[in-house]
């Protein structure tokens, strides 16, 4: 199960925007990965899952993360070009 992030404990994380994706809509084209590798990784499935504070792959259905600043631009980026659409702001 994820770890609550409380956005106001650090200053690198955006307090407003958060990250998901909807492993069901993902085609696992990966250009989420491609343009934010510190946000969003494969699993074992194939799928896109986007990753916490920490590294660490949330596998759990419906996880949102919080974006930090310095890649909410990759992390809008990639929800744009998403193929599946999958990727939710």
């Amino acid at each position: 199960m994820a770890t609550p992030v409380n956005p106001g404990d650090s200053p690198d994380l955006s307090p407003d925007l958060r990250v998901r994706i909807d492993q069901d809509s993902c085609t696992g084209d990966g250009l989420c990965v491609q343009y934010a590798p510190s946000v969003f990784e494969f699993d074992i499935d194939g799928l896109a899952y986007v990753k916490n504070a920490d590294g660490e792959l949330q596998s759990e259905p419906g996880t949102h993360v919080v974006v930090p600043l310095p890649l909410l631009t990759e992390v809008r980026d990639a929800a744009e070009q998403c193929p599946g659409f999958c990727i939710y702001l």
